[in-house]
């Protein structure tokens, strides 16, 4: 086993687990319900289909329909028995012990009949120093692992689950010796300065200057005249793709490597590559990182098998800037060496995350994907016209987002691929969602009482960090500061809020959003009154956006933006008039341990909020990753009682 399970869609009546084995498995699941009898179902290649990726690497994606619903609230050990050569078979405490609690036999799950009470973060960079979020959440669970009451309904991971265009040298060396010794599979690469996977991993420039490979010489001139008015960017945008993903089994092996404690195991005596003196002292800062990134794992890969896990993608699954402009799209999409490094990526997300929401709707996909990878063992070599044609199917999918019928309705938004195109001037931000999308999302929230919104990118940011965003984007610098927020696109901007009044939406909705590295909640009023006949209430939202689950913002220049924030659009300002949110009451929910009065909260970790009856926060705080304690952003009506003496509670208008 390489990594895995990892809980996924989780129903009364179905079961969605995600493994890898180096070899196709036979194998049966125990289930023991603490109330009811138990359970064992054999899975055959209806509920389990495994995908050979190398020669010793089998994706295995089981799907399981039960012919009893399990029961709901209350504990549910389980296991996942392997069929051994011998005729035996050996359960999780034997091929995964780090999966185990202490004193657990078996892991066990939770399928809780509201979604109440929900983990949330974003942005889980190996190399980033501060600790893993993820072992902090799973420190969480092991408080109450006996009580079902208290247990996550989800783990909603919102973006950043990998860093495909950020990765260390020593984790792109552990990539590499993985990719040899699992086998997996190379490819040919078109229109590159390299001709195939091999030549791209034996180039001097394979490590800390990709971007030097990244595409060939002629075309790179060509692309940077064409995009970026001739400036030295190429057209992977992120400063830091010194050593960028490029094929797929490096993405595969990523993935690998970023959850399971196992394949590190499988490479720990790989020898370091030949670098240049000046890379030394890097690689040095980044093997320390990723040394504590190694001793979190086992936790990290406990949480993600015992807790429902939803995933979406954002922009460093794929690469930075990711459909950030209509511009962006054509010129990345024309080039063949620049499609298949987003194309693998995207592969990769399909079968390592996409595909865990919603199994139902990427069969054609795994089809394609199988025919793909059936004639590799001739020469280990992907077959490139079934590798692009899966490519363009996924670059044209439009079925990653996620809808759960539960109380309250959640709803995952794709905001990286059907984005709202700014015709008129290419070159700007593209709106998160289009016209069709957002007309999509408005059906699926007609009558219902309260939905929970995942939205990788936060709805309602900080302003002023939004208007440096505009400022750049009319500079011509939208890309510089990765200028994607809601407000950026006025069309989208317009729907999103008139969905909010629609008379037949929610009343309550909480937006879970990651993305920006810091923390904070608002607490959001439209102030026309729904147009309802039985009620004049006005639509409530409120955002909550956590911390990177591995990765900070820089501090001393967030602390700046968060003073000249509450300075320049204090209550009475009028700079508020000139901003899209006019319509808007917005009040912040202060974090109780700040010092000077902070409405952000800056430090990895993961979110977590309690919901009430009526969908709306109970309880919102931030579990900080070095597991010293835990922020609570406090409610207006929490923060009244110390606003008397602290004169430190604002309300925006």
């Amino acid at each position: 086993m390489l990594a895995g399970p990892i809980l996924r869609r989780l129903e009364p009546g179905r079961l969605v687990l995600w493994l890898v084995g180096s070899a196709p498995l036979q194998l049966s699941l125990a289930l023991a319900p603490a109330s009811g009898p138990p359970r064992r179902l054999v899975l055959d290649g209806r509920s389990c289909r495994a995908l050979r990726v190398g020669r010793h690497a089998w994706v295995h994606l089981i799907d399981v329909a039960l012919p009893e619903p399990l029961p709901q609230d209350t504990l549910i050990e389980y296991d996942l028995l392997v069929e051994l050569p011998d005729g035996g078979e050996a359960g999780i405490a034997h091929w995964a012990p780090h999966l185990l609690h202490r004193g657990e036999s078996r892991p066990n799950l939770v399928l809780r009949s509201r979604s109440d009470n929900i983990l949330f973060g974003s942005c889980r960079k190996p190399h980033h120093p501060a600790p893993d979020g993820l072992a902090r959440a799973d420190a969480l669970l092991a408080e109450h692992l006996e009580r079902a009451d208290e247990r996550p309904a989800m783990l909603m991971l919102c973006g950043d689950q990998v860093y495909a265009d950020d990765v260390a040298g020593p984790m792109l060396a552990a990539i590499h010796a993985l990719i040899r010794r699992l086998g997996l599979y190379g490819e040919c690469l078109d229109g590159a300065v390299v001709v195939d996977s091999d030549a791209l991993y034996r180039h001097r420039a394979s490590y800390y200057r990709r971007e030097e490979l990244l595409p060939a010489i002629r075309s790179n001139d060509a692309l940077r005249d064409r995009f970026f008015g001739g400036s030295e960017k190429p057209i992977f945008t992120t400063a830091n793709a010194h050593n960028h993903l490029v094929t797929l089994a490096e993405v595969l092996a990523m993935y690998l490597l970023a959850w399971s404690p196992v394949p590190w195991q499988l490479v720990a005596d790989a020898p370091a590559p030949l670098l240049e003196p000046r890379f030394a002292e890097r690689w040095r800062r980044e093997s320390e990182a990723l040394s504590g990134f190694r001793r979190d794992l086992p936790g990290c890969a406990r949480l993600l098998a015992h807790v429902q896990t939803l995933m979406i993608f954002d922009d460093h699954d794929i690469t930075d800037d990711w459909n950030l402009s209509a511009k962006w799209e054509t010129t990345a999409y024309q080039h063949p060496f620049s499609r298949r490094i987003v194309g693998n990526a995207l592969v990769a997300y399909m079968l390592c995350q996409g595909w865990g929401n919603r199994p139902e709707v990427f069969a054609a996909a795994l089809d394609e994907l199988a025919a793909m990878t059936a004639t590799a063992d001739l020469d280990d070599r992907l077959d490139a016209p079934v590798q692009d044609a899966l490519i363009t199917r996924l670059l044209s999918f439009r079925q990653w987002d996620v809808v759960l019928r539960t109380k309250p309705t959640v709803i995952v938004l794709d905001t990286r691929t059907r984005r709202w195109r700014n015709r008129r001037r290419p070159g700007h931000p593209s709106g998160l969602m289009d016209w069709e999308s957002l007309t999509e999302l408005q059906h699926e929230l007609l009558d219902e009482t309260a939905a929970v919104i995942v939205s990788p990118t936060p709805m309602f940011g900080v302003k002023l960090i939004e208007v440096v965003q505009r400022v750049a984007t009319f500079a011509g610098l939208a890309l510089t500061v990765d200028a994607e927020n809601w407000m950026a696109h006025r069309g989208a901007a317009g729907s999103m809020l008139n969905i909010f009044r629609h008379s037949r939406t929610p009343g309550n909705y909480v937006v879970l959003s990651g993305d920006v590295h810091y923390s904070f909640a608002y607490d959001i009023q439209l102030r026309e009154q729904r147009e309802a006949p039985d009620t004049d209430r006005s639509p409530h939202v409120w955002q909550i956006t956590s911390s990177g689950i591995k990765n900070e913002f820089p501090p001393r220049l967030l602390e700046w933006l968060d003073r000249l924030n509450r300075w320049l659009y204090s209550p009475r300002s009028p700079l508020n008039w000139f901003t899209q949110r006019r319509d808007l009451a917005l009040t912040p929910y202060l974090p109780d341990r700040r010092k000077h009065g902070e409405r952000v909260w800056n430090g990895a970790g993961i979110g977590q909020v309690w919901l009430d009856a009526q969908g709306r926060p109970l309880r919102i705080v931030q579990h900080n990753a070095d597991g010293g304690y835990s922020t609570r952003f406090l409610a207006p009506e929490e923060e009244a009682s110390r606003a008397t003496t602290s004169g430190q509670a604002f309300t925006e208008h």
